[in-house]
């Protein structure tokens, strides 16, 4: 492996870190289980979880077998999930980072954020891209219902469509609706039974890792609240707006 010490970290770092959100019990440590046992025979990797006060997704993560045990690294965040993985990022950084100097040269970091609401996602300080993960047991109109890690994530995947029929879900309309919701951008309808869509989550990552190390891949932040209105309209129709952009604005920037 050539020596890229001497060249800038936006040239040269080919890890690419992933990030991994959504609410609690959407499956996000059985996503990220499931990509390392489909990927880690390709790719050196390695895992950074957060739980408010426990290291139990970590701990999910070793008993299933799915990394050496050293390669999984849990933050205790003590607060808000979104605040670790938005405002003050530093805990999860200086971890990602240290791993990344462990293992050395690794490929893919994952960073598994708390269970948080529908409006947390990760700093691009913090990570190259992010999936946002929700499940069909959480009802069939949450993915309409819209968010910054429902609309502007990388990825969003519909995860446990083979639930749908128990939970009263369609989960076709519930994909459609993502899809409409995110103008477009990338989908997954997700079983960890179908080795289809398993193929296809692999392939995503494959393609944005590769993406990243061409230097194609630029980190976008899917932000707080976009701009919005609400309440009557005044005398010209518009109703009354205000912008959350600075609520919860990174203060570093990915250089």
């Amino acid at each position: 492996m050539p020596d890229q010490s001497t060249a800038s970290e936006s040239e040269t770092r080919r890890t690419l870190r992933l990030g991994v959100a959504g609410p609690v019990g959407t499956g996000k440590s059985s996503l990220i289980a499931t990509l390392c046992r489909e990927l880690s025979g390709e790719l050196s990797m390695a895992v950074v979880t957060n739980d408010i006060y426990t290291d139990e997704d970590a701990r999910f993560l070793r008993s299933a077998g799915v990394l050496p045990t050293e390669r999984i690294h849990a933050v205790e965040t003590g607060a808000c999930p979104h605040t670790a993985i938005r405002d003050d990022i530093t805990a999860n950084l200086d971890a990602v980072e240290d791993m990344e100097e462990e293992f050395a040269p690794l490929d893919l970091v994952l960073v598994e954020s708390g269970g948080d609401n529908l409006t947390a996602t990760f700093s691009p300080a913090l990570i190259d891209a992010q999936i946002f993960c929700l499940d069909v047991a959480g009802g069939g109109d949450v993915a309409r219902k819209g968010g910054p890690g429902i609309g502007r994530a990388d990825l969003l995947v519909v995860n446990k469509v083979d639930l749908a029929p128990y939970v009263n879900v369609d989960a076709e309309r519930m994909v459609a609706d993502a899809a409409k919701a995110r103008d477009g951008r990338a989908v997954l309808g997700l079983s960890q039974h179908d080795p289809a869509s398993v193929a296809q989550l692999c392939d995503w990552v494959r393609t944005v890792l590769n993406a990243h190390r061409s230097g194609e891949h630029i980190p976008q932040d899917p932000g707080p609240m976009a701009p919005h209105s609400h309440g009557p309209e005044d005398e010209h129709g518009h109703g009354h707006g205000h912008d959350h952009e600075h609520d919860h604005a990174p203060e570093h920037a990915h250089t």
